[in-house]
């Protein structure tokens, strides 16, 4: 049997408005403060809707910068919980469904055919604080949540430090290598944008993602912001990359749980407990479970449309070799010198 561990309970869909729970986004108007917010905000074009704004350095969609300044003001972070924080199209569902299992192993055991992960999408067991949590205006009673909890975000961590900094709240972030973290943004905003509203092509799309002009962007900055919380302060922000956990599985689960402060202990190493976690959560058992080929667990994002390839390198099959070039002196330039690089093949 596994040692005791920290068990963290799912959030009840209860604690959620019912077009949250379904994962059906209502069409609800901005508050007063949001709209002023906006008119002061500079604006681009959107990648999935008219325009994204620039709020405090990063970009973003109205609704979504709406939540953020409600859980600004009313979220604070619990001695014990968890935040995980990702550049989108980066694992977020894998990392999600990955320390969900590892914390609560013991309430829920690896080999069970009612394991949470087999019935639920991993989104709807770590909520967004942004798309879930503090969405359409809604500001959650925490105390009535499972202590200590699991949550999630896509906010750069200039825009979330204070809702964290006052606990011992730990976060994990994951980001993976900007090739293929556009190639999977662009596919699946393509997926799952509006029918009147047309997708853009790979070009056009390409050159707002080099100028920084994409959800939670610009990346280098989201990137950088966690990386120099996890140098600076180790013990509080765990810094991932996508590569690394597919490179080395068993050893970044271990390096996982410890940092969780649930580490695997030497007799469930014996009984495979680790590699139980990572074949429960891989891709392909995730990808091919009913309940993440129908459903919508984010607002309006069908969850079919989670699971592409997962694989490292797909973005030779899109990106000209200018492109290529253009992202690599974005990348030299932007993230040279922090010590930040990246695995681009397999």
């Amino acid at each position: 049997m596994p040692v005791s561990t920290t068990t963290v309970s799912p959030i009840p869909l209860s604690h959620f408005k019912k077009d949250q729970a379904t994962g059906e986004e209502d069409d609800l108007k901005l508050t007063h403060e949001c709209k002023e917010l906006l008119l002061s905000l500079p604006k681009e074009r959107g990648w999935r809707t008219p325009y994204i704004y620039r709020f405090q350095g990063f970009w973003c969609q109205p609704k979504e910068i709406q939540a953020i300044l409600s859980f600004r003001k009313h979220f604070q972070a619990r001695n014990g919980d968890v935040v995980l924080a990702t550049v989108p199209k980066s694992g977020t569902t894998w990392l999600k469904a990955l320390v969900f299992a590892i914390l609560n192993r013991n309430l829920y055991p690896l080999n069970s055919n009612s394991h949470p992960l087999l019935v639920s999408n991993p989104h709807d067991l770590v909520p967004f604080l942004e798309y879930k949590i503090y969405a359409n205006n809604q500001i959650p009673d925490l105390s009535k949540f499972p202590e200590p909890g699991i949550f999630a975000t896509h906010v750069p961590f200039a825009a979330v430090k204070e809702s964290i900094n006052k606990s011992s709240c730990k976060i994990v972030y994951i980001c993976r290598n900007p090739f293929d973290t556009f190639i999977s943004s662009w596919i699946f905003c393509s997926k799952i944008g509006a029918e009147n509203f047309p997708s853009l092509s790979i070009e056009e799309a390409f050159n707002m993602y080099c100028n920084g002009t994409i959800g939670f962007g610009p990346f280098w900055e989201h990137m950088l912001g966690y990386w120099k919380e996890s140098q600076e302060r180790p013990e509080k922000v765990l810094f991932l990359k996508y590569e690394d956990l597919k490179g080395d599985i068993t050893f970044h689960l271990n390096k996982l749980a410890k940092f969780l402060g649930c580490p695997f202990s030497m007799e469930e190493q014996k009984q495979g407990i680790v590699e139980e976690v990572a074949k429960l959560c891989s891709f392909e058992n995730l990808k091919n479970l009913e309940v993440n080929k129908t459903g919508k667990a984010i607002m309006n994002f069908e969850n079919r449309h989670l699971f592409r390839k997962g694989e490292i390198g797909d973005w030779v099959n899109y990106l000209s070799p200018s492109m290529v070039e253009q992202l690599k002196q974005v990348m030299e330039e932007k993230l040279g010198g922090s010590g930040l690089e990246f695995k681009v093949f397999a």
